[in-house]
């Protein structure tokens, strides 16, 4: 597994299927139905972002990994007021490519994004979530 690689259950990663009758998507777990990529570079409103460990994340990119199922690498969202950066845009982020490319916290670390009429900024380094064991809590 990679440094920021979580080991989750893996119903979270599910891509789930199109339903005609539904007119939805039905069995996808809330890290698949998170992904906002192509929002984010649009200056779009980000899907409902997902919960872990008492934070919220947003997935930036699925990877299909062989013979190990769908792996999901995400962001935290943290309020600007927290965030100890610069808040940038895509836009800004991206004309220097090579720069954002080479970030050491992530590619879309330091970005603005709203989420439901909330500023948020995400914050890097991303962590991969990996098909693992279930989540388990505690009942005790």
């Amino acid at each position: 597994m990679e440094t920021n690689s979580i080991a989750i259950d893996p119903s979270r990663l599910a891509s789930g299927q199109w339903c005609h009758r539904a007119h939805r998507t039905v069995g996808e777990g809330d890290i698949a139905a998170s992904y906002s990529a192509e929002r984010i570079g649009m200056g779009e409103p980000l899907r409902k972002p997902f919960e872990w460990k008492g934070a919220l994340y947003v997935c930036v990119g699925v990877c299909r990994r062989k013979g190990a199922g769908l792996s999901a690498e995400a962001y935290r969202l943290v309020t600007p007021t927290v965030f100890a950066g610069e808040v940038t845009s895509y836009g800004q982020k991206t004309s220097d490519a090579e720069a954002a490319r080479s970030d050491p916290n992530g590619f879309y670390h330091g970005m603005g994004v709203k989420q439901a009429g909330t500023e948020y900024v995400l914050c890097g380094p991303p962590i991969t979530f990996v098909p693992g064991q279930t989540e388990q809590l505690s009942l005790f």
